[in-house]
């Protein structure tokens, strides 16, 4: 049995805020991309050309996905998080780390989003680096 949930108004996704990124072509100009919504991109000389571009497909793809009767994702921002997840581990490994977490003075559970948010730093400067001639920009 399917459950049918009541869909909103065209109005309301179009007034939804999705993130844009927008990337310098290689060729020149401009790439834009909402990757909330698959498949919108657009291209301009310039990154206020590409920011129009960008609106107008968002707009498009809005107003296809609705009229075809298609789910339409919430962006990004709008997700809800609870900050909380459960992960298992070797016992090990949970050994470790709880030794790691004492040697430093802090609750396990500090020294697990301590270590985290060190290796997602790392990576996301990683790619930065990596990807740096892209000039790339995400708009919420």
């Amino acid at each position: 049995m399917k459950t049918i949930t009541e869909r909103k108004p065209l109005e309301h996704y179009l007034n939804l805020n999705y993130p844009i990124t927008f990337e310098a072509a290689p060729e020149g100009g401009y790439f834009a991309q909402i990757e909330d919504l698959p498949g919108c991109y657009a291209q301009g000389e310039t990154i206020e050309e590409a920011a129009e571009m960008i609106e107008e497909a968002r707009q498009l793809w809005l107003e296809s996905a609705y009229e075809d009767g298609l789910d339409i994702p919430l962006p990004r921002d709008q997700e809800q998080y609870s900050g909380k997840f459960y992960i298992r581990t070797p016992k090990s490994l949970h050994r470790k780390l709880t030794l790691l977490a004492k040697r430093e003075g802090v609750s396990l559970n500090q020294y697990l989003v301590s270590a985290l948010s060190r290796e997602v730093g790392f990576t996301e400067a990683s790619q930065r680096k990596k990807n740096s001639p892209k000039h790339t920009v995400t708009l919420l």
